[in-house]
């Protein structure tokens, strides 16, 4: 693979495990999937043979941001004005908009993944979680395997949520029949895909999450047997819990749905949950003494307009939380960087109601960061340091965009923002994306034939 050496950046946001510093006009140097120096000075004779230099002078340099919540099929299901959270509940909203995700075909389901990632790598995200729970019969059940293979060819560090839902509508789910899937279906190919594609070696670039859809549209058993397979396999445990379920599944078993999860063994420190924002402190306490996190995905938020989620309360407990930018039927982009920024925008709108002060900027970074690497069970991604992943991207800061920001590096995405693509985009020691182009690969063709499979069904 060969390495690349990026010479005088401005500001590189290191890492060595205590948290983030910022080393001023520094060379960064990789080797194959690793970063080997961050220094300055580093000298010639210091390099890999074939070491590619690249003048990084006005750089800075973030590492990759790790995506833990979306729903890329979702994509082709977006800008819809008729579809507006607003005027709906999310469980209305559900019921009208499951029959339209029905309809799609396999190949929506992998240029739709094309589409996702590529947005998403363009804005810095180099680890992507997708939380796929949409399986139509008539797509068959090699959607997951699809996703992979556009990962591959994006070159993008893929975690690939195996979601479902087995609860007929005639017992209370939103699902329609065309979607369902029995639990013996369901972790049967769960089983497949950890089998296929799962590897829990350094620098993996596929894994495989147990994800079973949600609570309200599965039968108790998918989660009993979901948290025993990923167990007996070692693998992370994910769903969505508290985005407004909570009074169903009370009315249904008693309990609301963070202690309906404990007690089904849904919990602990190999799962995290997506949303929960409308938890009770109690709820938040019991999650932070199992050791279950949280993806926070902010975008979203605005849509439900219900609350904002208490992220203080969650840092005040200890909770582990990263940044997910949902499916883009509730937020219409798939730009982590931009969460970042909303994430920490909507935390100020609500400060004066809270308990806790709101954590600083930089902590916002690190949910899209650390936060994400430790959500996915990842150490070697998430941070800039010697023997870490080569996962970066890096924004020329020599731009009006910039005046007056670049004495603090730590805070700029978070309190000023992004608001273009990165420079350039580093995965796994390898750029995939750099001066507005994807490398080896021909964006116009990828974008003419996903619009195709778009223009091929009915909705």
């Amino acid at each position: 693979m060969g390495g690349h050496l990026l010479r005088n950046c401005a500001a590189v946001i290191a890492d060595e495990g205590n948290g983030p510093t910022v080393y001023r006009n520094v060379d960064l140097l990789t080797d194959g999937p690793a970063i080997v120096a961050i220094r300055e000075g580093l000298q010639e004779e210091e390099l890999p043979a074939g070491t590619i230099t690249h003048d990084a002078t006005g750089w800075f340099v973030y590492p990759g941001l790790v995506n833990t919540h979306h729903h890329f099929f979702q994509c082709f299901v977006r800008n819809r004005a008729d579809l507006d959270w607003t005027k709906l509940s999310v469980i209305e909203w559900l019921e009208r908009i499951y029959p339209i995700f029905s309809r799609l075909n396999e190949d929506c389901f992998y240029h739709a993944s094309l589409t996702a990632m590529a947005e998403l790598i363009k804005h810095g995200c180099t680890t992507a979680f997708d939380h796929q729970y949409c399986f139509p019969r008539h797509a068959g059940k090699r959607l997951i395997d699809r996703q992979f293979e556009a990962a591959d060819i994006l070159g993008m560090r893929f975690h690939a949520g195996r979601g479902g839902n087995t609860l007929p509508k005639s017992e209370g789910s939103t699902i329609p029949d065309a979607m369902l899937e029995t639990t013996d279906e369901f972790t049967a190919d769960c089983a497949r895909l950890i089998d296929t594609y799962h590897d829990a070696s350094p620098f993996s670039m596929r894994q495989v999450v147990v994800a079973p859809c949600q609570p309200v549209n599965c039968y108790r058993e998918t989660f009993v047997e979901s948290a025993a397979l990923a167990r007996d396999r070692g693998v992370q445990l994910h769903t969505h819990v508290g985005e407004g379920e909570s009074p169903v599944i009370e009315a249904r078993h008693g309990m609301r749905t963070v202690d309906y999860c404990a007690e089904l063994g849904f919990a602990g420190p190999d799962t995290f949950y997506a949303h929960c924002w409308e938890l009770t402190h109690h709820e938040l306490q019991t999650m932070a003494a199992s050791g279950t996190g949280v993806s926070h995905c902010p975008e979203p938020v605005y849509l439900v307009g219900a609350e904002v989620t208490d992220i203080p309360a969650m840092s005040a407990l200890g909770l582990r939380v990263g940044l997910g930018c949902d499916g883009t039927a509730s937020n219409d982009n798939s730009n982590l960087m931009h969460c970042v920024h909303s994430a920490y925008m909507l935390q100020c709108l609500t400060a004066s109601t809270r308990a806790h002060p709101v954590p600083p900027p930089v902590d916002f970074l690190g949910y899209a960061t650390t936060g994400g690497a430790a959500l996915l069970g990842r150490r070697d991604v998430g941070r800039l340091a010697p023997g870490m992943a080569a996962d970066l991207f890096a924004i020329d800061t020599r731009r009006m965009d910039y005046v007056g920001t670049r004495h603090d590096p730590l805070s700029l995405i978070a309190k000023v923002g992004v608001g273009m693509p990165t420079d350039m985009t580093m995965i796994n020691g390898r750029i995939v994306w750099t001066k507005g182009e994807f490398i080896g690969l021909d964006e116009a063709r990828l974008f003419a034939e996903a619009e195709a499979a778009l223009a091929a069904v009915e909705f």
